[in-house]
């Protein structure tokens, strides 16, 4: 009703929207065609920034002025001429629960077995929501339900128990029953069984194939330090270096790409090596200064004892069921020694490193301090090897994508087949699908990751085939940003605090029940229409004078006719 406000001619513009100046009619349609948006659009005060551009008229903003998107600085910049005129819209003070997030607690998710899905839910409102059903779907089936009351502002995080079935994306999604705000009532995400581990040993003879060839989840390749397999160590997400003599220049870069690139290396040193080249695979992998130790007479027996683990410790996180502290531990006789490490995994007694782990560029190198053999170490007959090992391969697994985007976010990142970007379809471009719609987002991919900006248009939440050459790759799930489910807002006694009284031209409109703005606008500033009063008047005053025109007359014109008689 904003147009009636203002004369037949007046021209109207509409961010967001078509932003172009037009008539009544077309303004009026715009507005009927506004949809909810997953994109961030800077909230009322960048919207009071552009509409300042594109008209010099009085302009009204119509928002719920949410606490997260607008303040007092949304108001600097305003052109102290330019008449604003701020339109609360009225709401309740309601509860609103929606998906905070959902995570799994092992990344490496296996087929066939159950997970344990986490689902933590947010109220956003400003009361608290009781009993409210939530629903957990994989695929088409509901595979969990439950109820949840949150108190408002607050989270709640609920375990549910889910399994998956198949080796592709599946779509999955949380539904929450909180009518009646509803906008932000489903979450989506993927889920994917995991690929398995490749892992390559580079050593002068293959020891570890027994122990990861039988476990299906690993790949288990070899080849030699003199010799490598570039194929070999460029597809690996674990690299064990074991115990080399000497590492050329060829075997060092091609790790030092694999560990840039996301890969784990785990380096177990030689007793007698060549340590310049030890040396500068170290620099060149962001290890910290090492110190060689002098050869030491002796065998194990005459070693240091391994220290105890702390089952608390996020390496060995669901490895040990319980941990008897008498249990005997393996004894190294240590080659090297390090001053620092980013992740200390098992110490000596006497508080040196024996496994540490050093992050370096997107993967990790981890560094042994002795070598796996004997007369150096006992590790590799103790029980303990066996979950260390596989802890290191499994850390290793890289997530190729997560379980849920937002559309705020400008970029995602991928790390797809290497068949998807061969190098015959470099002439063709991701797309994102959904339904009907198609778009073809800025894109770039460095080191097997595909990143892709996310256009602007891309705005309804939902699942999006990433598609390339006709063929689909992967598919990512797409939510609205979760501060829009925040509620809390500025009253219109509030927003007129913000204001303060040294912006006049800045006003307030808390309308009363049924009034509407082009009627509190006409009234306060294009004033109250008086022609047709001033015409009614005249009229009246017309004819009250030809009454009193008339009247004197016939009393005057009676008196004589009287005295005659």
């Amino acid at each position: 009703g904003l147009p009636l406000a203002f004369p037949t001619g007046a021209r109207f513009v509409l961010a967001p929207g078509t932003r172009e100046v037009v008539n009544a009619g077309a303004f009026k349609t715009a507005v009927e065609q506004l949809q909810i948006s997953g994109q961030v659009n800077g909230g009322p005060g960048r919207q009071l920034s552009k509409l300042q551009q594109a008209t010099d008229g009085p302009l009204f903003i119509f928002s719920d002025f949410q606490r997260n998107s607008f303040s007092a600085k949304s108001l600097e910049g305003i052109d102290s001429t330019r008449q604003v005129y701020l339109v609360p819209l009225a709401s309740e003070n309601s509860p609103n629960v929606f998906v905070d997030s959902v995570w799994l607690d092992d990344a490496f998710v296996r087929a066939g077995e159950d997970l344990t899905l986490q689902v933590r839910l947010r109220n956003g409102g400003g009361q608290a929501a009781p009993d409210r059903q939530v629903k957990v779907f994989i695929g088409r089936q509901q595979a969990a339900v439950f109820r949840a009351s949150v108190l408002p502002q607050q989270t709640q995080t609920t375990q549910v128990r889910v399994r998956l079935n198949g080796v592709g994306v599946q779509t999955c999604r949380v539904e929450v029953d909180d009518a009646p705000v509803d906008f932000d009532n489903t979450f989506f995400f993927t889920l994917q069984p995991a690929a398995s581990i490749p892992i390559v040993e580079i050593a002068a003879s293959a020891q570890l194939d027994r122990l990861y060839g039988n476990e299906p989840l690993f790949v288990y390749q070899y080849t030699t330090a003199q010799s490598p397999d570039v194929q070999k160590l460029s597809g690996a997400n674990l690299l064990i270096l074991r115990e080399a003599v000497s590492i050329g220049a060829g075997l060092r870069e091609q790790v030092r790409r694999a560990v840039q690139a996301g890969a784990t290396l785990v380096i177990v040193p030689a007793a007698a090596s060549n340590q310049a080249s030890y040396a500068q695979l170290f620099r060149e992998s962001g290890v910290g200064p090492v110190q060689w130790q002098p050869p030491v007479q002796g065998a194990v027996p005459t070693g240091q004892e391994v220290a105890m683990p702390s089952a608390q410790h996020p390496f060995f996180r669901d490895v040990f069921a319980n941990i008897n502290q008498r249990a005997a531990m393996p004894k190294v006789v240590p080659v090297l020694r390090w001053s620092r490490s980013g992740t200390d995994v098992l110490r000596l007694r006497d508080g040196e490193g024996y496994l540490a782990g050093f992050a370096s560029g997107a993967g990790t190198v981890y560094v042994f301090a002795a070598p796996l053999s004997a007369p150096y170490a006992d590790f590799a007959q103790h029980p303990l090897f066996v979950p260390v090992m596989y802890r290191l391969a499994l850390q290793s697994y890289q997530q190729e994508q997560r379980p849920a985007y937002r559309l705020t976010e400008q970029t995602i990142n991928l790390r797809l087949p290497k068949a998807a970007i061969a190098a015959g379809a470099q002439e063709q471009v991701f797309r994102l699908v959904q339904d009907s719609a198609v778009y073809i987002p800025a894109q770039r991919v460095q080191n097997g990751t595909v990143r892709l900006e996310l256009p602007p248009t891309l705005q309804r939440p939902g699942f999006y085939a990433v598609q390339r050459a006709g063929r689909t790759i992967t598919t990512v799930a797409l939510n609205l940003d979760k501060r829009e489910s925040d509620l809390r807002r500025y009253s219109a006694a509030e927003l007129r605090q913000l204001v303060g009284a040294n912006r006049p031209n800045i006003h307030v409109y808390e309308l009363e029940q049924g009034q509407t703005v082009a009627a509190r606008y006409k009234a306060t500033q294009a004033g109250v229409p008086l022609w047709r009063y001033c015409l009614w008047a005249a009229l009246a005053c017309l004819l009250l004078e030809s009454v009193l025109l008339r009247w004197p007359r016939r009393k005057a014109e009676a008196v004589p006719q009287s005295a005659a008689a």
